[in-house]
């Protein structure tokens, strides 16, 4: 992965065999980064995703493995108690324009990837929410 920094901006590249939220985690970290908004596209080739069942408040993961475009990913980066905080959604098509996607929990990239982390000048936290199930926005 190699990346570099312009401003609130940054443009980084993640590499075959290299995993993508390993990298967006590494890179905030480096950065100091405490929020900012993620996106990103390239070619993938192993693939986690998952469906939050808001009724029995638990994620629903699906794996894939083939040959994959990112369609879509988008997110963002925050803190929670002090720690980076990657909630971003995911989307890739294989080769026949089928599209999956969902939470992404893991993506291992096959070609590259390109990443846009535009840093937002603040800090929203994140909270576990009883009611609803998840680590949502504190502000």
């Amino acid at each position: 992965m190699e990346y570099r920094r312009f401003d609130d901006t940054i443009i980084m590249r993640i590499d075959p065999g290299e995993e993508i939220c390993e990298q967006l985690i590494a890179v905030a970290q480096k950065e100091e980064i405490s929020l900012s908004e993620i996106s990103g596209l390239g070619a993938i080739n192993d693939f986690t995703t998952g469906v939050f069942d808001t009724a029995r408040k638990e994620y629903h993961s699906n794996h894939f493995t083939g040959t994959f475009e990112i369609v879509s990913l988008t997110g963002t980066l925050t803190r929670k108690a002090g720690e980076v905080y990657l909630h971003a959604h995911f989307s890739a098509g294989d080769e026949k324009g089928n599209v999956f996607g969902g939470h992404l929990n893991r993506a291992v990239v096959s070609a590259t990837a390109e990443i846009i982390i535009r840093i937002i000048n603040g800090e929203v936290g994140r909270s576990f929410h009883e009611e609803i199930g998840l680590n949502l926005f504190c502000f």
